[in-house]
């Protein structure tokens, strides 16, 4: 769908959009760190999938920034939304390195997934407050903008009158002169 995005800037970890979330989707946050995904990953050398949620149907949970999974998912699923698809390629120092994840994904390889951002949560023990509080922003922060472009949009119209009676009174100096200018040729 989209053009891949150089996440590390040095091509460590490249991000192509498959699906857009929503504009007003929940994204991931200090108050918002347990992430539910999907995801199917690839070996990139020979195209072959070396695990995937996609088979049984399962959700696989973890908390962000923690280092519980590779580097390159700690970097790409905080720049996704929720219900967001993305292909994310990873190569070896920011997925298995040089040890690799035996038997199933040799040293030093490029790694492909399809990670779907199914959820995001607050920790157990959490207070639901700083979620609401999340909500509460972004629902702030969308009627500015709505407030924004209604006020564009006015000013735009006060233009456009301003325009027209503008073409109005040229219109009516036009028609003046237009009327003076008869009858007062030279007689012959």
């Amino acid at each position: 769908m989209g053009d891949s995005v150089d996440l590390t800037g040095d091509g460590g970890v490249m991000k192509t959009l498959i699906r857009r979330a929503k504009p007003d989707a929940i994204v991931p946050s200090e108050g918002l760190p347990l992430l539910d995904v999907h995801y199917e990953g690839i070996l990139a050398e020979t195209g072959e999938v070396f695990d995937t949620t996609h088979e049984d149907n399962t959700i696989f949970t973890f908390e962000l920034g923690k280092g519980s999974v590779i580097k390159a998912w700690d970097i790409a699923l905080k720049t996704m939304k929720v219900g967001e698809v993305a292909k994310i390629t990873c190569k070896p120092e920011y997925a298995y390195g040089s040890a690799g994840s035996p038997p199933d994904i040799p040293p030093d390889s490029t790694l492909i997934f399809e990670i779907e951002l199914v959820a995001c949560r607050p920790r157990k023990g959490s207070s639901l407050s700083s979620v609401s509080d999340e909500r509460a922003r972004l629902e702030e922060l969308k009627k500015q903008r709505e407030l924004a472009a209604a006020a564009k949009e006015e000013e735009k119209k006060k233009r456009e009158e301003a325009k027209a009676a503008a073409a109005a009174r040229i219109q009516a100096k036009l028609e003046a002169k237009k009327g003076q200018g008869k009858g007062k040729g030279k007689a012959k």
